[in-house]
């Protein structure tokens, strides 16, 4: 069987940011030469939008006939190429490449026993080290102090300073064991909270034995910045997980305040402060601080990413609250702009590297609220035809009530009878069909029978009130929450439109 080119080079180019891309030129001194074969199987590459070996063996011979493993040493050494580059690109821009370098330096000063060029370049990264508290960096450069005065028979550098440095070595170990004990506690809320994300009984135990853990006591437990982050991120996922909303906007406010006290800290890694944004949005939305939300999103458009991911994250993160804010405020006029807008800049991003199916709810949620039915319903259908995941099983089930709505909407009523049977039969499935989902789908079946106006405002008002009854229960509120169900059925009750009705409710909220 003919073995499958890998696509190793191609994610590789494709990762890489534009001022990245020039620095690879720089480094490898291009001054024009379009004969060297590895910068035109570079800029093939680069030019590609989807991976085709064939094409690109031929940019680079112009059918000319080639051994394959000449090939295959062209790729590999061009692969190996743009890893140095990136390598020396992130020395000149990262901490720990510096710290990493600067440490090589002094072994080789030490093997050629310029030992007082050594203490220089130590004491270079020490200040590094100490600025960005690299305390593995700060224990190596003690080790090499005390390895250099040894080497030179300084009995007196080893005696007026072997004691300090010992005190600091255990103040070292003493803060990296505090960093590690903060990790370990973030890491088990986070498998907790992802790993049984649709068994809500089975992660309580872990997370209440975290809650109780002597670090998260007080602030002033953690020993260092990083630390501090770690202390407020895992208590903001503990709020959150336990409905404590107030507790996860308080405690997200002191997280994004604590990381923009570090600035040069953010030029290192931006990538929790996105999320810490991103999450302080959700805290705002839950609260109805509708315009700390967009304030959130205008500090999300000034952040500078580092990495591809980086870039990725901020568009997913930004778009997901921007349509959210169209959503609870009604404003879904402004909604389809930003719609228009997102997938425009999608066009720019590697399809395999963005997965735009998850946004397809808010689409569908957006074109519903601006009246486009059909455009809803085309969304709709591209969200019911993803590949099911466990994960998203409540989801599924969601789509399936909201197709009904919307052929009923759109006066389907020949086709609701079939889809009725089927969306029965796909709940009833699953674990049995909750409450909503039962008057539901009893509503609709009694709606697209010949009701007169008194008898379908009958049914309207007895929907709405099993509605006010249900969302109290916790089971039926998750879902009940993720969509307007009551301005739905309001605007049938008062013969108004949906995106009126949400703007209304929104603005009361906000005057309350």
């Amino acid at each position: 069987m003919p073995k499958t080119p890998s696509d190793r080079l191609f994610q590789l180019v494709k990762s890489l940011s534009g001022s990245e891309k020039r620095y690879f030129k720089l480094f490898v001194n291009d001054d024009g030469d379009r004969d060297n074969k590895y910068i035109r199987l570079f800029d093939a590459i680069d030019r590609q939008e989807h991976f085709d070996d064939e094409q690109l063996r031929a940019v680079i011979y112009a059918g000319a006939s080639i051994q394959s493993r000449k090939y295959s040493e062209l790729k590999a050494y061009l692969y190996d190429l743009i890893i140095k580059s990136l390598q020396s690109y992130d020395e000149k821009t990262a901490v720990d490449y510096r710290l990493s370098q600067a440490m090589l330096g002094v072994r080789s000063l030490y093997k050629r026993s310029l030992y007082e060029d050594c203490n220089k370049l130590l004491q270079k990264a020490s200040k590094w080290a100490e600025a960005f508290e690299r305390y593995e960096s700060l224990l190596e450069i003690i080790h090499w102090h005390k390895q250099i005065a040894y080497a030179r028979g300084d009995i007196g550098a080893l005696d007026k300073h072997l004691l300090e440095w010992t005190e600091k070595e255990a103040e070292y170990l003493k803060k990296i064991r505090n960093e590690t004990d903060y990790h370990n506690l973030f890491y088990q809320v986070f498998l907790a909270i992802r790993k049984n994300a649709l068994r809500a009984g089975s992660q309580e135990q872990t997370l209440q034995q975290v809650a109780k853990h002597p670090l998260l006591d007080s602030p002033q437990a953690a020993l260092t910045h990083r630390a501090s982050v770690l202390y407020y991120r895992t208590l903001t996922i503990l709020s959150f997980s336990e409905k404590d909303y107030k507790a996860f906007y308080q405690q997200g406010m002191a997280l994004i305040k604590l990381m923009e006290s570090k600035p040069e800290y953010l030029e290192e890694d931006v990538s929790e402060y996105i999320s810490a944004l991103s999450n302080f949005a959700v805290s705002c939305g839950y609260l109805g601080r509708f315009e700390e939300v967009s304030q959130c999103l205008e500090k999300m458009q000034l952040i500078t990413p580092i990495t591809l991911d980086d870039r990725l994250k901020m568009h997913r993160q930004y778009y997901t609250h921007k349509f959210r804010l169209c959503i609870e405020t009604g404003n879904f006029s402004e909604g389809l702009k930003v719609v228009e807008a997102h997938l425009s800049e999608l066009e720019n991003l590697d399809k395999e590297l963005f997965e735009r199916s998850s946004f397809y709810f808010q689409y569908f949620y957006i074109f519903f609220g601006a009246g486009d039915y059909n455009g809803a319903l085309d969304y709709l259908n591209r969200w019911l035809n993803l590949p099911r995941s466990v994960e998203r099983q409540d989801l599924q089930s969601l789509a399936r009530i909201l197709n009904l709505i919307i052929h009923y909407e759109i006066g389907n009523h020949l086709l609701l009878d079939s889809l009725l049977r089927s969306t029965y039969r796909f709940l009833n499935k699953k674990e049995g069909l909750l409450e909503f989902e039962e008057r539901i789908i009893q509503f609709i079946r009694q709606a697209t029978r010949t009701l007169g106006r008194r008898e379908l405002e009958k049914a309207l008002r007895q929907l709405k009130d099993d509605f006010h009854m249900l969302i109290e229960l916790p089971k039926e509120r998750s879902l009940l929450q993720l969509f307007d169900f009551e301005a739905w059925i309001e605007s049938h009750l008062q013969r108004r439109s949906f995106a009126e009705l949400v703007k209304e409710k929104h603005k009361k909220t906000q005057e309350a």
